[in-house]
C-alpha cells in the first residue's frame, strides 16, 4: 500500500545522482561512489526495517491530510517551462534563494495524486536538510525559487520527480504534490577566482599538480605518507567553476586512506601537515582523465580546496 512507502523518499534518492569523493576515494578502487553506497545502505537499512515491521502487529501510522487540490494544480497556479506548477502559502523574508550547490534545510509533506501521503519531515517533527542539487529535479527548481520562511507548494510532474514507473523499489509513481517550508540557505563554497589555471605564484612539482598554501598546519605538525589515513574536508571543482562535490556543502568530512584516491590526491596530501589548507590545480592525468571511462566523474583539470584535518 502507498501509506507503506519507505520513509525519507526525497533523501533516499538525495545521493543517488551525485558525484562525491566516491569521486575520489572509490572510484581509484573500481567500486561506486561514496554517495550511491551511502544510498543504497540507507535503502537497505529501511528495507530491514520495513520487513521487521511487518512481523508485527499493524500500526496505523500518523498522516497529514492531503489538500483538496492534491490531484492537480489550480488555475491560479503558476508554471514553469518544465511543467512544474506551484503556488506560494506563506511568503518568506529577504531576497536571498539558494542555489543548486548550497544545503537547505526544509519541513516538507508529499503525496500522490490520489491523496496518499507517503513522505513528510512534519510528521517525524523534524526537519531535514540536504544539497539542492542531489534531490529530484523538481525539488532543485522549486526550492529555488524559494526565500527564507516561504512555504509553497509545488505539483511535480512525474517526469520532474521519480517517473511514472520507478525503477527504484518503493518510490512513488507519477505526479507528486509536495507542500515545502524553507528554514534556513547554508551558501555552498564559492568557486576561486584562479580555478581555471594556477597563478603565478603556485608550485609546481614534476607530474603537473601545482598548488598554493592557503593557511598554515599546526607547528611542527606531522605529514601524511601514501599508506596514511586522512581526514579531510575538501570542495572540488572543474575548470569552468563549477562545484562537482564537497564535504563541507555535506557538513561532514571524508575520510579515507591516501593509497586509494586519484592520483593527484595521493601526491598533493603528503605536501601538507596536519592543519593545513592548500589549493590543488590537478590535470586531467592525475584526476579522472579528459574523457574519464566511469560516467558522472567530472572531466580535465580539476580544483580543490582541502584542509587536512587529522592524521591516522
Amino acid at each position: 500500500m502507498k501509506k507503506n512507502v519507505s520513509r525519507t523518499l526525497v533523501l533516499a534518492a538525495l545521493l543517488s545522482l551525485g558525484v562525491s569523493l566516491g569521486g575520489c576515494r572509490n572510484k581509484l578502487e573500481g567500486g561506486e561512489s561514496t554517495s550511491t553506497t551511502q544510498a543504497d545502505s540507507k535503502t537497505a537499512a529501511t528495507e530491514k526495517t520495513a520487513a521487521a515491521a511487518s512481523a508485527k502487529p499493524a500500526e496505523e501510522k500518523p498522516s497529514l491530510p492531503a489538500p483538496k487540490d492534491v490531484a492537480a494544480p489550480p488555475a491560479n497556479a503558476e508554471r514553469s517551462e518544465s511543467g512544474l506548477a506551484w503556488v506560494v502559502l506563506k511568503p518568506g523574508s529577504g531576497s536571498d534563494k539558494p542555489n543548486p550547490d548550497d544545503k537547505v534545510t526544509v519541513h516538507y509533506t508529499g503525496w500522490t495524486a490520489d491523496g496518499a501521503m507517503f513522505d513528510s519531515s512534519e510528521v517525524r517533527g523534524r526537519p531535514t536538510t540536504f544539497s539542492l542539487s542531489r534531490v529530484i529535479a523538481g525539488w532543485t527548481e522549486g526550492v529555488a525559487l524559494m526565500t527564507k520562511g516561504e512555504r509553497r507548494r509545488f505539483w511535480i510532474p512525474a517526469k520532474l520527480a521519480y517517473g511514472e514507473k520507478p525503477m527504484r523499489p518503493g518510490m512513488p509513481s507519477g505526479q507528486l504534490t509536495f507542500d515545502v517550508e524553507l528554514l534556513d540557505i547554508a551558501a555552498a563554497p564559492v568557486a576561486p577566482k584562479d580555478v581555471a589555471a594556477p597563478p603565478a605564484t603556485a608550485k609546481k612539482t614534476a607530474s603537473g599538480l601545482a598548488y598554493v598554501e592557503l593557511s598554515p598546519g599546526k607547528p611542527g605538525g606531522k605529514k601524511p605518507t601514501a599508506e596514511s589515513k586522512v581526514t579531510v574536508h575538501y570542495s572540488g571543482w572543474t575548470k569552468d567553476g563549477k562545484m562537482f562535490d564537497s564535504s563541507v556543502t555535506r557538513g561532514s568530512p571524508a575520510t579515507f586512506g591516501l593509497n586509494g584516491v586519484i592520483k593527484g590526491w595521493t601526491e598533493g596530501l603528503q605536501l601538507m601537515t596536519e592543519g593545513a589548507k592548500y589549493r590543488f590545480w590537478i590535470p586531467g592525468v592525475l584526476a579522472y582523465g579528459e574523457k574519464p571511462a566511469r560516467p558522472g566523474m567530472p572531466a580535465g583539470q580539476l580544483t580543490f580546496d582541502v584542509e587536512l584535518i587529522s592524521i591516522q
